[in-house]
């Protein structure tokens, strides 16, 4: 219903940053939460950081609090997620995904496992020490 494409994936050093974006399209009449979540080696599925529709609330998980910023983009259509000090076990596949459900921060803290999720293809981030 809702389409995002992510981008800005790619290698860097631990201690480094990046920066990930991501645009959506589509049904957006019933959108009201967006969201960035990962799955790294040997681990599920887990949320990072969400952003009411109307970009004016954020929540973050508690391990990367500080660290990693969600916010809008340059355009109205795209969220970014910001990383700074990123580090070897930040590597794995980040995805985004919105969310036509109210209940932000306990969709993202949930891993995003609720219906009327729509997600990205997911971008590749490795961190090298």
């Amino acid at each position: 219903q809702v389409h995002l494409e992510e981008s800005g994936g790619g290698s860097v050093q631990a201690g480094d940053s990046l920066r990930l974006s991501c645009a959506f399209s589509g049904f957006l009449r019933e959108l009201k939460c967006l969201g960035w979540f990962r799955r790294v080696p040997g681990k599920e599925r887990e949320g990072l950081a969400a952003i009411t529709a109307d970009y004016a609330k954020t929540s973050y998980v508690d391990s990367v609090q500080g660290r990693f910023t969600i916010a809008q983009g340059a355009l109205v259509n795209v969220i970014e997620l910001q990383m700074h000090n990123l580090q070897p076990e930040d590597t794995g596949i980040y995805y985004c995904a919105a969310l036509q459900a109210y209940g932000c921060e306990s969709w993202v803290r949930a891993g995003g496992d609720w219906q009327s999720t729509n997600w990205g293809q997911g971008t590749r981030v490795t961190v090298s020490s």
